[in-house]
């Protein structure tokens, strides 16, 4: 059995500072397999979110990888248009390049967030057909019983009810060939709210998962993280969430794996 700890969206510059430091309590004293942390690391890209950042993620317990958001890049400096994610870089690796292979699971990072983009928002997400294929390609060629997964910060189909869209150029693209791929999840994060649904191709078990925030920018919904847990036929996603002293469990997802046979 796998088990995976899903954080996103905490935000050092706007953190929950009791939340955050509850998460790594959490994650030194639950045995895990995977630590993901799916984008929105800082606030405002500024180099002091960036330390506190790092620091924070160095004292967590691995094995553990991490993909960048549409905050990690700095919001008004000429940076964000000639090297957008240079702060990431420095402290985190090339952004969208982190991959696990083990415990019976191999993990892909993907980046959903742009610099600048030719439309008003640049928070929504983008992904192109080359960055879905390679990760799509690379999935596939994983042993059929491993559980596949890929990372990213953007939903890449819009979340039902959601607090906010994604509305990801080529999202509901990319996610079809994952699907297509076998890949049994996407995880993500962006709008603040823990979720767990079924993608709408290929055979119906990849699912869209996404993690709460550990930041005060709460969005109708309190905020926390997602425990996830794996056997041979069930994917378990439970989120936990911040009641302003500890995290407790508030839903719980069974969602039925692919069958190998």
């Amino acid at each position: 059995m796998a088990r995976i700890l899903h954080m996103s969206d905490i935000h050092f510059g706007a953190e929950n500072t009791m939340a955050v430091a509850a998460a790594a309590d959490f994650a030194k004293s639950a045995p895990f397999d995977l630590l993901v942390v799916s984008g929105d690391i800082t606030q405002d890209g500024k180099p002091i979110e960036f330390e506190a950042a790092s620091r924070w993620y160095d004292i967590l317990p691995g094995p553990k990888m991490i993909t960048p958001g549409n905050h990690d890049m700095p919001q008004v400096n000429p940076e964000r248009i000639w090297h957008p994610f240079g702060r990431y870089e420095r402290r985190f690796g090339p952004p969208g390049s982190a991959w696990f292979d083990g415990a019976g699971m191999a993990v892909r990072a993907f980046n959903t967030a742009r610099g600048i983009q030719f439309r008003p928002n640049w928070s929504k997400g983008a992904l192109s057909r080359g960055q879905a294929s390679a990760v799509a390609h690379d999935l596939t060629a994983a042993d059929a019983a491993l559980l596949k997964v890929a990372v990213c910060h953007h939903p890449l189909v819009e979340v039902p009810d959601g607090p906010m869209t994604a509305r990801v150029i080529g999202g509901p693209a990319g996610a079809q060939l994952m699907a297509e791929a076998g890949v049994d999840m996407i995880l993500s994060g962006h709008v603040h709210t823990a979720f767990a649904f079924p993608l709408p191709f290929g055979d119906g078990h990849t699912y869209s998962v996404g993690a709460a925030t550990l930041s005060l920018r709460e969005r109708g919904a309190p905020g926390g993280f997602n425990v996830i847990e794996t056997d041979a036929t069930t994917i378990r996603v439970t989120a936990l969430a911040w009641t302003g002293s500890h995290f407790e469990p508030a839903r719980t997802w069974a969602l039925p794996r692919r069958p190998t046979s």
